[in-house]
């Protein structure tokens, strides 16, 4: 097809068009003949292109505008928005505000005062009166609801800041024993100055291993414990290892003193200050036992823990050295107890970083555990209230399993007061244990590498010796439970 050539239209399309008002116009006298169509000169420019910058028309002008634009004498051309003249505003509307003030005569309202107003002002101010003294009461009866015991009502039984260099005998005594002390524990408890010394004033209860100074500890080997003080418990005295009997000799060396004896309190109140030991396993503890069994022995006459603590850092996922425990331990059987706890617990520190002041206070009425504040309770209960006393509060069964024989379970502190059996004299017991089948370390959690029910559980324990003691730090004022002052008063 030639460049020149002309495209054919359909006649129905070009009779449309010469029929339209378009058309008609083009026709029309003063538009100079039609269009031209075919030979049209077409000039091509570049997209958005400023209005100077357009090619020239005949048929396309600049519009023209009434009000132009005139710069004055500040205007700046480089600035990027054209200052615009301000619109004129319309005229306010008229005010609607008062020209004078009402006169007292143009307020009928006031001429007769509301019937009710009055009442309504003044038990308005009843209310506001009586909620007041409502807060006031309920402040007032919570404060003095709150059990304290004041300085005056304490006398000191003892002082102890362990600056002598010695454990004061008139004081302290020494438990000498590997029988486990109820609890399956796997330490042994000597009178070695490795395990038990004084430093920076301080005394010091360091954990050690036996195989430093035991040999054949797994099997083969015989040890007697010098000094023992469970002389009637020949199995507390000594120990034999035998690996076809699952016997090892105790893993672990330590050290527990008390007061038995010497020093006690019936209602009064023990402080002191302490520094926890890190390390796997290690078992911390200061606690109460009764001096004479009023009730009968354990737990029929009680046992106070004041504080009880784990090694375990605090990824142990059950409480590891960023909590402390205080419990309550008593009942009618060894196998039917109760034991009332509470702790306390830190984040982002632990209680081996540094010392801590640790209390229990006890009166007739009530107990209170708590770790350097009042405010950071432990453990907190009364006497007097509607749970009554420590047997009520229990709810132990009416008959119980004692060995192979079913037996009627009675009440051992009928008659007594709401403080049975906490209404006696107690003295005070610091130790370190490691280990033990207790159930203190719960099985199945945090790799512990051996179970409570287990005859051969402190060979277990014994066998992962490399594990457990490589988390027990070589300072010792890292794995020594460290113990700053201790005081005792006894109530006046």
């Amino acid at each position: 097809m030639g460049v020149n050539a002309t495209l054919s239209h359909s006649p129905s399309t070009n009779s449309f068009y010469k029929n339209s008002p378009a058309g008609k116009i083009t026709d029309s006298p003063g538009i100079g003949g039609p269009l031209p169509r075919i030979s049209s000169t077409h000039s091509f420019r570049a997209p958005f292109l400023s209005p100077a910058s357009r090619p020239a028309s005949s048929l396309w002008s600049p519009p023209t505008y009434t009000t132009q634009f005139t710069p004055s004498q500040n205007f700046d051309p480089s600035s990027p928005a054209l200052p615009l003249e301000a619109s004129k505003s319309k005229p306010p509307l008229p005010s609607t505000r008062l020209h004078t003030p009402l006169q007292k005569s143009e307020k009928p309202w006031l001429a007769k005062r509301e019937p009710r107003a009055c009442t309504s002002y003044f038990i308005t101010l009843l209310f506001i009166v009586i909620g007041i003294g409502a807060a006031g009461y309920i402040c007032f009866v919570g404060v003095t609801s709150v059990h304290l015991l004041f300085p005056s009502q304490l006398c000191i039984v003892l002082d102890e800041q362990f600056t002598s260099g010695s454990l004061d005998s008139s004081s302290w005594s020494q438990d000498v024993s590997l029988g486990g002390f109820g609890n399956g524990e796997f330490e042994m408890m000597t009178d070695s100055s490795d395990n038990l010394y004084f430093n920076n004033n301080q005394l010091y209860i360091y954990p050690t291993l036996t195989t430093d100074t035991v040999s054949n500890v797994l099997d083969g080997g015989n040890y007697t414990l010098d000094g023992c003080t469970d002389q009637g418990n020949n199995s507390a005295c000594s120990a034999a290892s035998n690996a076809q009997l699952g016997k090892v000799i105790n893993p672990v060396m330590s050290a527990r003193i008390n007061t038995q004896g010497k020093v006690n309190i019936t209602y009064g109140k023990v402080e002191f200050r302490a520094k926890l030991p890190r390390g796997d396993w290690l078992w911390p503890a200061v606690w109460m036992l009764p001096e004479t069994n009023a009730y009968g022995g354990w737990p029929l006459s009680g046992e106070i823990d004041i504080l009880e603590a784990r090694g375990n850092g605090p990824a142990y996922p059950a409480q590891g050295t960023n909590f402390v425990r205080s419990t309550l331990n008593y009942g009618p059987l060894p196998t039917v107890f109760n034991r009332i706890f509470g702790w306390y617990s830190v984040k982002r520190t632990s209680f081996d970083k540094g010392f801590h002041t640790y209390a229990m206070e006890w009166d007739e009425k009530f107990m209170r555990f708590y770790t350097d504040s009042r405010i950071h309770t432990m453990l907190d209960l009364q006497t007097t209230g509607r749970k009554g006393g420590f047997w009520e509060r229990a709810g132990f069964p009416e008959t119980a399993q004692n060995g192979s024989a079913k037996i009627i379970v009675n009440n051992p502190y009928a008659g007594q007061g709401k403080s049975a059996p906490f209404d006696q004299a107690f003295y005070l017991i610091i130790n370190l244990s490691a280990g033990g089948t207790s159930g203190w370390f719960p099985d199945n959690l945090g790799g512990k590498p051996w179970i409570d029910a287990s005859l051969t559980a402190m060979r277990d324990f014994a066998l992962a010796q490399d594990t457990w003691s490589a988390t027990w730090p070589n300072n010792p004022d890292d794995r020594a439970f460290r113990i700053d002052y201790v005081k005792m008063w006894q109530k006046c």
